[in-house]
């Protein structure tokens, strides 16, 4: 973990609730990965000041541990032609919330009104869709995954969390789409795909 006396300790000491992690994160900018895929650890995102959203939802996570809360991530499954996402949750009053990282209006925080992590994951059903098609991609989601599995090492790495990532992406998940009404599916139309492909951070 951090030193308690690190900025890097004081800064997320400060973000003491959800919605001030979630700005902080807003303002950072998107790992673009330019030189080559990452996975960096909260340490490294604080300093390269840029994430994507595992690398932001480890680092929400490593807040609300800060806070006494349960790190607490969920990975939103998709087709292969697609990109997973990772998003932190949280509970406020028996209603569950997620903190979220991504570079699009998509797929973006939720505010804690989801009385269950299944309907918390459904209000992000209809936004994922490829942009080039409109083809809706969301497969399922894995139960909640505590980070302090892995535990505190990987908070303050200087190497790619390659390890923590592979679990992840191989937890299984509960599928949400019924297979009696997959061929009824309806594409994203050409309006929400032009939207949905404004980017935040170029």
């Amino acid at each position: 973990m951090f030193a308690k006396n690190s900025k890097e300790y004081e800064l997320l000491v400060s973000l003491d609730t959800p919605q001030k992690i979630q700005t902080f994160l807003e303002s950072i900018p998107f790992n673009h990965e330019p030189n080559g895929e990452t996975c960096m650890s909260p340490l490294r995102v604080l300093r390269e000041r840029k994430a994507h959203c595992i690398e932001g939802a480890m680092l929400a996570g490593v807040c609300l541990k800060l806070h006494g809360q349960k790190p607490l991530i969920v990975n939103l499954k998709v087709r292969d032609d697609d990109v997973d996402h990772i998003i932190t949750i949280f509970n406020k009053n028996g209603y569950y919330g997620a903190i979220s990282k991504t570079n699009h209006f998509v797929l973006r925080y939720r505010d804690p009104v989801y009385r269950s992590i299944r309907e918390l994951v459904m209000s992000y059903y209809h936004e994922y869709f490829l942009i080039e098609n409109g083809e809706k991609t969301l497969l399922g989601y894995t139960n909640p995954i505590n980070l302090n599995r892995f535990g505190t090492k990987w908070i303050t790495a200087e190497e790619e969390l390659w390890n923590i990532a592979e679990k992840i992406y191989d937890t299984p998940i509960i599928s949400v789409v019924p297979k009696k009404n997959r061929r009824r599916i309806r594409n994203a139309q050409p309006f929400e795909r032009k939207v949905a492909g404004v980017q935040e951070w170029k």
